[in-house]
C-alpha cells in the first residue's frame, strides 16, 4: 500500500500556498481579497505550520509582500489574525457578510468548562453565555435564563428563518413547553452555546438530541 511521503505533503502545501499569495498579491481588488479568502489562507498557513515544516525563502518573501499590501489604504479592514484564528477554532468561513465581532467573540468562549450561574471565560452555563455574548456584541442586556430569554427577549422565529446571531431554544425532553438550554446560531445549521457535559462547543442542529429537543428559534427584540 502507498504511503505519502513527507515531502510530497511539503510540496502539495507549498504550491497551493504559492498560488493564493500570488493571486491576492496581483489582484488586490479582487475576490482574493475577501475576509474569507484571506482566512482561508491563513488557515492552511496554520496546517503548514502544524505540520512543523520550514518555510523557503521565496515563500517568506511573498508572505511579507501579502502583510505590506494589507496595509495599504486600499486593504480592507478587518484583522484577518483573528479572523483566521476565530475560523479555526470554530472550524468553519467566515465570510464577508458574517458579523465578524460575533465569531471573533464565540471563538474566544471556546473550550470555557460549564459551571452552574456562570457568566464568565472561568466557567459559564447556557443563559450566563447568550447574556456575556450579547451585551459584549451587541450591548444589549438578556434575562438571565433560557426560558425568560425565550418568552420576555424574542419573538419566535421558524428553524427554516433563522439568520445570524438568532436565539435557539431547546426543551429537555420532559418539559416541552419550557425552554431548559439556549445557544446562538451562527449558520449553515451551526450553533454556539454551553453544553454541560462539553463547555462551550459548536454543535450541528441536526444532530439526534437537538433535533428531538428543539424548542423553537428567537430573535432578540431592539437588535
Amino acid at each position: 500500500k502507498a504511503t505519502t511521503k513527507p515531502q510530497s505533503v511539503k510540496g502539495a502545501f507549498l504550491r497551493m500556498l504559492t498560488k493564493k499569495l500570488k493571486q491576492v498579491i496581483k489582484y488586490p481588488k479582487s475576490r482574493y481579497t475577501q475576509p474569507g479568502y484571506y482566512v482561508h489562507l491563513f488557515k492552511t498557513i496554520d496546517m503548514y505550520r502544524r505540520l512543523h515544516l520550514r518555510f523557503p525563502a521565496g515563500m517568506l518573501v511573498m508572505l511579507l509582500a501579502l502583510l505590506l499590501a494589507s496595509c495599504g489604504t486600499r486593504a480592507p479592514r478587518y484583522d484577518y489574525r483573528q479572523l483566521a484564528k476565530a475560523a479555526v477554532r470554530l472550524d468553519m468561513d467566515i465570510d464577508a457578510k458574517d458579523n465578524h465581532r460575533l465569531y471573533i467573540e464565540v471563538a474566544d468562549w471556546i473550550g470555557t468548562p460549564y459551571r452552574h450561574g456562570g457568566t464568565t471565560r472561568k466557567g459559564t452555563d447556557c443563559s450566563g453565555f447568550t447574556s456575556a455574548v450579547y451585551k459584549k456584541v451587541y450591548r444589549h442586556k438578556l434575562k438571565r435564563n433560557s426560558e425568560e430569554q425565550r418568552t420576555k427577549n424574542c419573538r419566535k422565529v421558524a428553524k427554516r428563518n433563522l439568520k445570524e446571531g438568532d436565539l435557539v431554544f431547546f426543551h429537555n425532553g420532559r418539559k416541552k413547553r419550557k425552554a431548559t438550554h439556549v445557544g446562538i446560531y451562527l449558520k449553515d445549521g451551526r450553533f454556539v452555546h454551553a453544553s454541560t457535559s462539553r463547555g462551550v462547543i459548536v454543535s450541528r442542529l441536526e444532530e439526534d438530541y437537538y433535533r428531538r429537543c428543539w424548542m423553537q428559534g428567537g430573535r432578540v427584540k431592539g437588535i
